[in-house]
């Protein structure tokens, strides 16, 4: 069987070194839109707010680069892992949560401790849970959790895991805006470290059960979290203290997001958010969305 739930769970933690300067911070904020129109910023290429995520010399790190941080190793150790073999063809991007304990240098050395804490049976597919913590010289950095999807890989027994899903509020958000993902923007963002052929490869996404190639999971979840930085937050990549979602459906270059905001619990620094595709009657792409911040 591909994959072998006690193996994987039960394997030595795995290091590696991760490295990166402001040419790869600069090369993620490109690849989830800095610098593109928005409805609130039309020209924005050299507004000084949209230079923090640009220019070297004032450059700011947003928290979703953690996730492409050294390139991306974090799935790619998932993928890796004693007890697993899976085809890239039958991986989706479940979920994912990123941690940050302090604010993200703009350039650094670091280690990246990886586990499998789970691996959960979901009948016709199974999914991989991934933790890596980050640390470098001055202490831990961030923490990413990743789930894994894997089609066809279920059936071997194991914990079905949690299946909790939170409901959105009844009342309008507090506020709501647009990105429109670029035609280019997945083979962009693949140059921060994601080269599965899914996002480029028609051919590839044809035998995964696409039409064309889709966007990135993880290209939308960053999409997500600089419009809500930009709109919510006041541009300081700073307040923000996690990141969570599950990716609920594809996007496909081109099309345009709608982003949802409320503001679910302000005394405790917490924002609530839904995307969908505008393009396709707000089907959705990311659900049980919340951001924590300060």
């Amino acid at each position: 069987m591909p994959i072998d739930a006690a193996k994987a769970t039960s394997a030595e933690p795995r290091t590696t070194e991760l490295a990166w300067d402001h040419k790869d911070v600069q090369l993620y904020h490109l690849g989830i839109g800095a610098g593109a129109p928005t409805p609130e910023k039309p020209h924005p290429a050299t507004d000084p707010d949209e230079l923090r995520y640009t220019l070297e010399s004032v450059l700011h790190v947003l928290p979703g680069f953690a996730t492409v941080a050294g390139g991306g190793m974090a799935l790619a150790g998932g993928l890796s892992a004693p007890g697993i073999d899976v085809d890239l063809a039958a991986v989706l991007h479940g979920g994912q949560t990123v941690t940050v304990h302090r604010a993200l240098p703009v350039r650094g050395r670091a280690t990246q401790t990886s586990t499998v804490p789970a691996v959960y049976d979901k009948g016709k597919a199974a999914v991989i849970v991934l933790r890596s913590e980050v640390a470098d010289g001055d202490g831990p950095l961030w923490t990413c959790d990743t789930q894994i999807f894997v089609r066809g890989e279920g059936g071997f027994g194991g914990e079905r895991g949690p299946s909790a899903r939170l409901e959105l509020p009844e009342r309008a958000p507090d506020l709501t805006t647009e990105r429109l993902v670029r035609e280019d923007q997945a083979l962009l963002y693949r140059l921060s470290g994601d080269w599965n052929p899914l996002h480029a490869d028609p051919e590839f996404a044809a035998l995964a059960g696409f039409d064309r190639p889709i966007l990135h999971g993880l290209c939308s979840y960053g999409v997500t979290l600089k419009a809500v930085v930009d709109t919510a937050l006041g541009g300081d990549v700073a307040r923000v203290r996690s990141y969570t979602t599950r990716f609920a459906g594809v996007v496909f270059p081109g099309e345009t997001l709608r982003i949802r905001v409320w503001r679910d619990a302000p005394e405790e620094g917490r924002l609530q958010v839904s995307v969908t595709s505008a393009d396709r009657d707000d089907a959705p792409v990311l659900a049980d969305t919340v951001i924590a911040y300060s």
